[in-house]
């Protein structure tokens, strides 16, 4: 899942990184309104959930707000801010927030609150993702293999073979997969996806060869590859 940061207080932005990256979010961290709205409007990283502190420089979390409504998003945002008197409150969730959470707090309310976020828009975490005879169970971070075989992954292994499942037979190219798997602001060599690649089929064993290497390309998840060698 990612999620995009709006903070400016370097302090706070480190500690919600680090937070959100022990939950296994993938988090683009910025610190000015103008640069996450750059994020926003390339519409080449699909994000699940924002949080928006109201106060940063540029455009403010409340401008953020008004602009991704104007342009119909139903993108998940929670406000943060210092600012608790009711009318405030009034006018963060008439802007388009979705939460408000009133600086300081703890970070197990901050999880808590991202949790219902995502229990009130149910395609954000739905339980499983089956494609044909694979499974993906968001709960436990397994995927079943056609041949009833349970194999844990780790959190990117998971994001992995789940953007690979979302698209089943279509070719994505590394950095395609490169944007949807790792923050922008991570240092990431050029073969890093074929690295994460190999160890997945690793991991998968026999069934690895369903990921298939388009040379030049990209990579394909074939669902049917397994049946069609049996």
């Amino acid at each position: 899942m990612r999620l995009l940061l709006v903070e400016d207080e370097p302090d706070l932005g480190m500690a919600l990184e680090k937070t959100l990256r022990r939950e296994n979010y993938i988090v683009d961290w910025v610190q000015e309104g103008n640069v996450a709205w750059s994020y926003l409007d390339q519409g080449w990283v699909n994000y699940t959930l924002a949080i928006f502190d109201w106060m940063v420089p540029g455009l403010s979390g409340i401008e953020l707000c008004h602009k991704l409504r104007a342009q119909g998003s139903s993108l998940p945002i929670l406000i943060l801010t210092a600012k608790d008197r009711m009318e405030d409150r009034v006018r963060g969730l008439d802007a388009g927030a979705d939460d408000y959470l009133i600086k300081p707090f703890g970070m197990a309310e901050l999880l808590a609150r991202l949790r219902s976020l995502q229990r009130r828009s149910p395609q954000l975490q739905p339980q499983h993702l089956q494609v044909g005879g694979w499974r993906l169970d968001y709960g436990s971070f397994v995927v079943i293999t056609p041949g009833r075989q349970e194999t844990s992954l780790t959190a990117k292994e998971f994001q992995l073979l789940e953007c690979l499942m979302k698209h089943p037979q279509q070719i994505l190219s590394s950095e395609q997969i490169k944007n949807q798997l790792w923050a922008v602001s991570v240092e990431s060599t050029s073969n890093v996806v074929a690295a994460q690649v190999r160890l997945l089929r690793r991991k998968l064993g026999q069934y690895g060869h369903v990921i298939e290497t388009v040379y030049g390309l990209g990579y394909r998840f074939q669902p049917h590859q397994v049946h069609a060698e049996k």
